[in-house]
């Protein structure tokens, strides 16, 4: 059961061969096994999820349950959770709970599906190896002494070691890909406005989007079907027709149009990565695809760009943590002027004050024009050179990560050499545009290899119908962490 497809658990419960109280029991068993040596999860509450999976096996007797209806999900601890604790990997919120449901639990709920924990993430989504949280680093599976990625680096370790079939994160520029890459899993990052951001604790609000994380594109189909919809509490929440996102898992890969962005092959990129994404793009072009060697000029300003950007929408986000409304409040202060310091002081950790600071700076005045303006002008720019991108081809391939796993605390006093981790997942965000990973191998030291599939705005089926038919011919995403062997 721990290594079944989300339509196989499906059809296990519908099959009555298993109840979602036994499926329920079966994970929380496996994280009070392996969450000591993880640090996967943050908050489990084991009778809240037998009483949920309790409801889905009612609805199943009923006849009224769906594809998901039973089956246990892991939350990314930045979606609110009514009666569960919210903390964010922060030590601001770390005994707070929200009053009300995200839109995504509420999706997830409507579903059946049963909340089987939160799980741990860099602090308010700032980083990318999930050291920088108030409850710990998360360890990554296939080698304990090594950053399983981030933000959402606690859910894609739950889903690479079988602690959860499936799992939500956010991807800001890069923090659902990139673990998905980093532990041998698969992850989605929507269009923006796909999935409603009500409920989910803001970050950069033009770029922080939800998305699903789990063994297979055929199971992260599934998640998006549940995920996706409009929310009119989220202003920018996109008002379209549903979709099935399975629809093309079958779909003809004669005369797909292949992007290779010379800038993602370049210097600087492993050469394991860059041998196994290349193998990955070979079998495409043996179903009958066709590579197009495409540019994105204004890729090398990516970084720069989201890192004006992104601090300056956080600093203004993270400006309603004052110690008066909810969360920590220091409890030494002489006047009002001295409890927001204290508390600050206090609540937030380095990474997070670091990018306050940034943002802060960006936006104040004399500089506003000289970085924030421009940073949104070149951002226009980088979104233009996709579209003319797709004018030319179906789909862009790539590495999701320059490199594999690297060791816990190696990046952790360089700050600059920690962000250009996500140098090939920052321009989709900026852009608004959906992106992908995969398993495409391992390297030598048996660490898993990301292959990063992008695609057109709302062309999240044919991404998953490619992954699909590429996961139809392979094995990398069945493979199951030695240190976590079944």
């Amino acid at each position: 059961m721990l290594n079944s497809t989300l339509s196989e658990l499906s059809a296990a419960l519908a099959a009555k061969k298993v109840s979602s109280v036994e499926l329920t029991r079966l994970f929380l068993d496996r994280i009070k096994g392996l969450n000591g040596r993880l640090n996967a999860f943050i908050t489990v509450d084991e009778e809240h999820s037998v009483a949920q999976a309790r409801v889905a096996d009612q609805r199943r007797f009923r006849d009224q349950a769906g594809p998901l209806t039973g089956i246990p999900i892991a939350h990314k601890d930045i979606f609110c959770t009514r009666g569960l604790r919210t903390t964010c990997g922060s030590r601001m919120l770390a005994g707070y709970t929200s009053p009300y449901d995200a839109h995504v639990i509420e999706r997830f709920a409507a579903a059946g599906a049963v909340q089987l924990g939160k799980t741990n993430m860099d602090e308010f989504a700032m980083g990318s190896s999930n050291e920088t949280s108030h409850f710990g680093p998360v360890r990554n599976p296939w080698d304990t002494t090594r950053v399983p990625g981030g933000s959402s680096g606690g859910s894609a370790t739950a889903v690479a070691a079988r602690m959860a079939p499936a799992a939500t994160g956010t991807d800001t520029g890069g923090s659902i890909r990139q673990p998905a890459a980093l532990t041998g899993i698969c992850g989605l990052k929507p269009t923006y406005g796909l999935v409603s951001r009500y409920g989910m604790i803001a970050f950069a609000s033009s770029l922080d989007q939800g998305g699903p994380l789990a063994k297979s594109a055929a199971d992260l189909a599934l998640l998006m079907n549940a995920m996706a919809g409009f929310d009119a509490r989220d202003s920018t929440s996109v008002e379209r027709p549903a979709e099935d996102y399975a629809r093309e898992l079958n779909m003809n890969l004669t005369g797909l149009r292949i992007g290779l962005p010379k800038e993602f092959f370049a210097e600087g990129v492993d050469p394991e990565v860059l041998a196994r994404v290349r193998e990955a793009i070979r079998w495409f072009e043996s179903q009958g695809a066709k590579t197009v060697e495409i540019t994105l000029p204004n890729t090398g300003l990516a970084l720069p760009v989201y890192y004006v950007i992104a601090p300056a929408e956080a600093s203004s986000n993270l400006s309603r943590f004052d110690g008066v409304r909810y969360g920590h409040r220091a409890k030494d202060y002489t006047d009002l002027n001295s409890m927001y310091r204290r508390t600050r002081a206090e609540g937030f950790g380095a990474e997070v004050k670091r990018r306050i600071l940034i943002g802060t700076y960006v936006l104040s005045h004399g500089y506003y024009d000289a970085y924030y303006l421009k940073a949104q002008k070149v951002r226009r720019l980088i979104a233009r050179d996709f579209a003319d991108a797709y004018a030319r081809c179906d789909l862009i391939l790539g590495p999701t990560s320059p490199s594999t796993a690297f060791p816990l605390g190696a990046k952790s006093d360089d700050p600059v050499q920690m962000y250009l981790n996500d140098i090939f997942t920052i321009p989709a965000p900026l852009a608004g545009l959906p992106g992908l990973s995969i398993p495409c191998g391992f390297d030598s030291k048996g660490l898993p290899v990301g292959l990063q599939i992008m695609g057109n705005y709302f062309a999240e089926a044919k991404m998953l119908g490619a992954a699909h038919r590429y996961q139809q011919a392979t094995d990398w995403h069945l493979r199951v962490p030695r240190e976590t062997a079944l």
